[in-house]
């Protein structure tokens, strides 16, 4: 009996092609409600998710033959992923696939909060030629403070240093730089103090909460501008948009929110300073296309195993 894939959510053509090229049975089901999705899943071996479907103990339940799920990205979030290892089925990810992807949209915040870029091309649509307001700085000669210096964190500090910022990272599991060239570590406060800017590449943590909160952005530089293209919740946003209210803070951006998608009326909306993107660290062509296929290869060499 030929070894059956749900594809929950969207997959690159090709990673579909190349599965099923391998003998696998694949179907394309996106946008199942929780009871679709529980009616459908008894009958496969398998499921292959983005973030949009929700792998919950319910889910798994139902899932009667499943043994392998795979999550076309890099954070585990959708999926309950110590439950389904009770129940003898594999979590698998896909980290490094868009990596790169996560960390040129991070480079961008930057240039766009340094030279106002989001706010510039708001003000024109509406009239405006805001000129001497929206006067900007320079990143080069900079000091960006990288939390967390896995995949994404070295990628962003590799192309910051190219761009003449001297970069300093603190990772609360690494103590010796993987790009020595390039980062110094040091640490938390040390980073908090020195930094113009700060960028987040590191997990949301429920047990630890906000990495950045009030008592840290008050260690920081008057004017700091911090970035979050990580995961919602690294940052306290209550304690972000004082921040910005009060000048402390010159400018951020988020990528990430701790409600996705956030209320129409969140107060960073109504600030100027802030650069916001929903959630597309990982929308790139190129990205999407190394996800699926390694998404593709997990399954076909675990299937093989069967």
């Amino acid at each position: 009996m030929a070894f059956r894939v749900l594809a929950s959510d969207p997959l690159d053509a090709s990673a579909v092609a190349a599965m099923r090229g391998a003998g696998l049975t694949v179907d394309e089901k996106t946008d199942l409600s929780p009871d679709q999705l529980k009616a459908e899943i008894a009958s496969y071996d398998a499921i292959v998710v983005r973030s949009a479907t929700k792998v919950r103990a319910p889910i798994i339940d139902a899932a009667k033959n499943l043994k392998l799920i795979v999550r076309a990205g890099v954070g585990l979030d959708n999926v309950d992923a110590e439950y389904a290892a009770e129940k003898g089925i594999a979590v698998r990810n896909t980290p490094a696939a868009s990596s790169n992807s996560v960390a040129e949209l991070a480079l961008g915040h930057i240039l766009s909060l340094a030279r106002h870029i989001g706010r510039a091309t708001a003000s024109m649509k509406t009239g405006k030629w805001e000129k001497k307001l929206l006067s900007g700085i320079e990143i080069e000669g900079k000091t960006l403070g990288v939390i967390g210096i896995g995949r994404i964190g070295q990628l962003l500090a590799a192309k910051a240093h190219a761009l003449g910022m001297t970069v300093v990272c603190y990772d609360a599991y690494l103590k010796t730089s993987p790009i020595p060239k390039a980062v110094r570590m040091v640490p938390l406060d040390e980073l908090l103090a020195a930094s113009d800017f700060i960028s987040l590449h590191i997990p949301f943590d429920p047990s630890v909460g906000a990495v950045i909160g009030a008592k840290e952005i008050q260690k920081m530089k008057n004017g700091v501008r911090i970035v979050n293209c990580a995961r919602g919740g690294v940052v306290d946003e209550a304690a972000l948009v004082e921040a910005l209210r009060t000048g402390k803070v010159a400018g951020a951006a988020l990528d990430v929110f701790a409600t996705e998608p956030p209320a129409a009326d969140h107060p960073l909306f109504a600030l100027d300073g802030v650069s916001l993107t929903p959630h597309i660290g990982a929308a790139t062509e190129e990205a999407q296309a190394r996800v699926g296929d390694e998404a593709a290869r997990i399954v076909i060499e675990f299937a093989r195993t069967r």
